[in-house]
């Protein structure tokens, strides 16, 4: 039976699934350059946003080790800077778009078709892994770990694999950036 306070969060978690995305789609949209303010590209941005979404890839390895090795307060302090690492990645990935046109990838055959099947799965599992992240942290600040442990199995891979393909695809499309 779920409890009050429980309720509360999987409603939030709800909301911020669905708000997170429409809001970064929506603002993915907006360029403030385009809309007549006088701000600058923040052209510098996307290295240091890959490097986060790879530091995130490191933080998650580490707090699995962690916990398996029963480092419990590690492995909290770990998955706080994954959180903490992908609010960041979010923010300057929105300020990127806000103040820059897209880029297009310039890779051709074989490449092409690598990029772009890289770049939607990523973006498909960027959006999945909102409400398993908070559903997984959830469980945890519940104390509820035999659901967070199994909820937790499907959160570390996908999760692991949107910080590690966010890499790639900046990798992959950093040679076509205009400077």
């Amino acid at each position: 039976m779920e409890t009050n306070k429980e309720t509360k969060y999987n409603k939030l978690i709800v909301v911020l699934s669905i708000a997170i995305p429409a809001v970064v789609a929506l603002l993915f949209g907006v360029n403030l350059r385009k809309m007549g303010f006088d701000v600058q590209p923040l052209s510098f941005l996307p290295p240091i946003y890959a490097t986060i979404n790879g530091i995130t890839a490191f933080v998650l390895i580490g707090a699995v080790v962690a916990i398996k090795n029963g480092n419990r307060k590690l492995h909290e302090n770990l998955m706080k800077t994954a959180i903490a690492c992908s609010v960041a990645f979010l923010g300057m990935y929105v300020a990127y778009h806000m103040t820059s046109d897209s880029t297009k990838f310039g890779g051709e055959g074989i490449v092409k078709y690598f990029y772009y099947f890289i770049l939607i799965t990523h973006i498909v599992l960027s959006v999945i892994i909102i409400p398993l992240v908070l559903t997984t942290y959830v469980k945890a600040l519940s104390e509820q770990f035999d659901k967070h442990k199994r909820i937790a199995k499907i959160t570390f891979p996908i999760w692991l694999y949107v910080a590690v393909t966010g890499v790639v695809v900046y990798l992959m499309i950093s040679p076509y950036y205009v400077h």
